[in-house]
C-alpha cells in the first residue's frame, strides 16, 4: 500500500511529469499491439502496378 500512496503523492505533486510519463509508457506499448492488428487487416492481394508510361500520359495528359 505504500507504493500506491508515493504514487498518489507524486501525481499530486508532480501532474506534469506524472501524464508525460503516462503518455510516454502509453506510446512505447502501443506499437505492440497496433503493428499485429494492422499486420492482420492487409490483404494477401497487391494492386496490379500501372505501366509507367501509362503513368506518365496520365501526368501530362498526352495519350498514345
Amino acid at each position: 500500500m505504500a507504493v500506491m500512496q508515493k504514487l498518489r503523492m507524486f501525481v499530486v505533486q508532480e501532474p506534469i511529469v506524472a501524464a508525460s510519463c503516462l503518455i510516454g509508457g502509453f506510446g512505447l506499448f502501443l506499437p505492440a499491439f497496433v503493428r499485429p492488428m494492422l499486420d492482420s487487416f492487409e490483404s494477401t492481394k497487391q494492386a496490379p502496378q500501372p505501366a509507367l508510361s501509362d503513368v506518365v500520359a496520365g501526368m501530362t495528359g498526352k495519350k498514345e
